[in-house]
C-alpha cells in the first residue's frame, strides 16, 4: 500500500513538477515507465481543456519572444520568472539567442501537443520558433533544461521557400506526430496563404499539407477541429507590403488585405469554402475555436475595424460567420489640429479554457477587454483596462472623453500598448506584452522602441468577471544586454491556452 502510496506520487510530481522532483523517491527512467502504464500520467499536454484547468500547474516561467528592433543584432527567447516566490521574480533569468540577424521572430509553438497525449512516447520537449522575416525555422531544446534552453536544431529559410513559401507564422503539432506551419506568402513574398510540414522527430521538411488545385488568397493563423472534419484558417495581407508598415490606403486593396476565413476539409487537405467577412472583417487574424474538442464554433478577431466575429457550423453543414463584438472607433485630434477617427486594431484574442471567457487587446487604443462567451451568440462585457495606447502615448486627444492618465507600474511609465496575451490554465492571471510586429512598433510606438517593451499581469475574477492590473508584476525590457527589445509571444513550458488543440475521445 505504501509503496503504491509513493508510486502515485512520484507520477503526480513528474507530470506537474520535474523529473528532479519525482527522483526523490524513484529514478526518471523508472517514474516515467510506471507513469506511462497509468491513466493519469500518459503523453504530452493534458486529457482535455478541462483537466488543464482543473488540474494544471502554476505557470513557474514563461518563454518569451524577443525581437530586437535593431536588425544587426540577433533575437532570442528569453525565459522570464514568473513564480512570486522566487529571489529572480519578473527578471530574465536566460537568454536563447538565434545565432543569425533579421529573424523577426514572432509565435511559436511545440513539437508535440495535447493532441498526442494518448501517445506516451512523445514529450513536449522542443520549442518552435519561426522567423517571418527569414523564413528560418528554430528547434529550441526546452527539456534537458527547461530554465536553460539551447537551440537544437535551424531549419534554413531556404527549404521553406523551395516549397513556394515564406513568412511562416503559426505552428501547431497533429496527432500524426507532425508539426505544421502557417506560411504567408510565396517565394516572391507576394499573398498565399498555405501550409509547411514537419516531421516532429527527424525535424525535416516533408512538403506542403493543402492538396487540390485551390490555394487561400492570403494567410496567417489556423485551427483545426478533426470532430467536425474541418480547419480554419485567417488573413493578413501581403507580406512584402506589411513589412514596410501599415499604409491605410492599402487596406481597402483585395490584393494587400485580406477579408475572408478559409475552411478546408481535414482529412483531404481540401481548400472548400472562403468566408468573405467584408470591410468590417479587414485582416482576421488569431483565430480560436472553443476549447470543447466537439464545439462547432469559434472566434476570430478582426484588426482594422476592431471587430470580434463568431463562425460556426450551419445546419446544411457549411460553415458562417456572424459579427458579435465591435469596438468603435475613438475621435480624436492630432498635435496639428487634425480631427480623425482611431480605430482599436485588435490584435489578440483568447479563450479560457472552460470556454467561458474571450480577451483580447485593441492596440491602438491600448486596451485589453473581457467577454463572457457562456452564450456564445451573445458575448458579454465583464472587464476592460485601459494600459497605454496612441491617446496615452502623446499621438492624439480625445476629443468626447476626458484624457487618460499615464500607466506606472513599479516606478516606470508604459510606453506602446498591450497586444499579444497569455492566459494561466486556470484562468486567474493574464499575462500582456507590448510588441505587434517592429515595422509597425517603429510607426506607432517610436517611444517604446526606444525604451523597451514590456510584460505586464492582470489578476481576473472568474466567477464574477472583471480585471484589475497588479502593481507588482513588471518585466521591462529596456535594460537588456544588447539594449530595448520588444517582447511579444509567451508560452508555458506545459502548454497553455493558444499552443494546444485537443481531439474528441469518440
Amino acid at each position: 500500500m505504501r509503496q503504491s502510496l509513493f508510486i502515485i506520487l512520484a507520477c503526480v510530481c513528474y507530470r506537474y513538477l520535474s523529473p528532479p522532483v519525482a527522483c526523490i523517491w524513484y529514478s526518471d527512467s523508472v517514474v516515467s515507465d510506471l507513469c506511462t502504464k497509468m491513466s493519469c500520467c500518459k503523453g504530452p499536454g493534458y486529457a482535455s481543456p478541462l483537466d488543464a484547468f482543473r488540474n494544471g500547474p502554476r505557470e513557474q516561467f514563461l518563454y518569451v519572444i524577443c525581437v530586437q528592433p535593431d536588425q544587426s543584432k540577433q533575437d532570442y527567447l528569453a525565459t522570464v520568472d514568473v513564480d512570486p516566490k522566487s529571489p529572480t521574480y519578473c527578471q530574465v533569468i536566460h537568454r536563447t539567442y538565434t545565432g543569425k540577424t533579421g529573424d523577426e521572430l514572432h509565435h511559436s509553438g511545440w513539437n508535440v501537443c495535447s493532441s498526442c497525449h494518448d501517445n506516451a512516447e512523445l514529450k513536449r520537449n522542443l520549442l518552435i520558433l519561426p522567423g517571418l522575416a527569414s523564413g528560418n525555422i528554430y528547434a529550441v531544446d526546452v527539456g534537458t533544461d527547461p530554465r536553460k534552453p539551447k537551440i537544437h536544431k535551424v531549419i534554413d529559410g531556404a527549404d521553406f521557400k523551395s516549397l513556394n513559401c515564406t513568412f511562416p507564422h503559426t505552428t501547431h503539432c497533429l496527432a500524426t506526430g507532425e508539426i505544421m506551419i502557417s506560411t504567408m506568402g510565396d517565394k516572391d513574398e507576394e499573398g498565399q496563404g498555405d501550409f509547411v510540414l514537419i516531421d516532429s522527430k527527424t525535424l525535416k521538411v516533408k512538403g506542403t499539407w493543402t492538396k487540390g488545385p485551390k490555394l487561400a488568397k492570403f494567410g496567417y493563423d489556423y485551427w483545426y477541429q478533426p470532430y467536425h472534419d474541418v480547419m480554419i484558417s485567417s488573413e493578413w495581407g501581403t507580406p512584402k507590403y506589411l513589412k514596410t508598415g501599415y499604409h491605410p490606403d492599402d487596406v481597402t486593396n483585395p490584393d494587400r488585405y485580406g477579408t475572408s476565413l478559409n475552411v478546408y476539409k481535414w482529412s483531404t487537405h481540401e481548400l472548400q469554402q472562403v468566408i468573405d467577412m467584408g470591410k468590417e472583417g479587414t485582416a482576421p487574424l488569431e483565430i480560436r475555436f472553443l476549447h470543447d474538442p466537439k464545439a462547432d464554433q469559434g472566434f476570430v478577431g478582426c484588426a482594422i475595424g476592431a471587430t470580434v466575429y463568431r463562425f460556426f457550423k450551419s445546419e446544411n453543414g457549411t460553415w458562417k460567420t456572424d459579427k458579435v463584438i465591435n469596438v468603435p472607433a475613438k475621435k480624436v485630434v492630432s498635435k496639428d489640429g487634425v480631427v480623425s477617427e482611431l480605430n482599436g486594431l485588435m490584435s489578440d484574442i483568447i479563450l479560457s479554457l472552460d470556454d467561458k471567457y474571450l480577451y483580447f487587446s485593441t492596440w491602438l487604443h491600448g486596451e485589453v477587454w473581457q467577454y463572457d462567451i457562456s452564450d456564445p451568440k451573445n458575448p458579454k462585457l465583464t472587464g476592460h483596462v485601459l494600459l497605454g495606447g496612441q491617446v496615452l502615448n502623446d499621438h492624439y486627444k480625445l476629443l468626447e472623453e476626458d484624457p487618460p492618465k499615464p500607466v506606472i507600474v513599479k516606478g516606470k511609465r508604459l510606453y506602446g500598448a498591450p497586444q499579444m496575451l497569455q492566459l494561466s490554465l486556470d484562468g486567474k492571471r493574464l499575462y500582456a506584452s507590448s510588441s505587434f510586429f517592429s515595422p509597425w512598433d517603429k510607426q506607432f510606438y517610436p517611444k517604446m522602441i526606444e525604451q523597451g517593451g514590456w510584460i505586464i499581469k492582470l489578476d481576473v475574477d472568474t466567477e464574477n468577471g472583471g480585471m484589475k492590473l497588479d502593481p507588482d508584476f513588471l518585466v521591462h525590457f529596456g535594460n537588456e544586454p544588447d539594449g530595448p527589445v520588444l517582447p511579444h509571444e509567451m508560452r508555458y513550458p506545459g502548454g497553455d491556452c493558444t499552443s494546444d488543440i485537443w481531439l474528441a475521445k469518440d
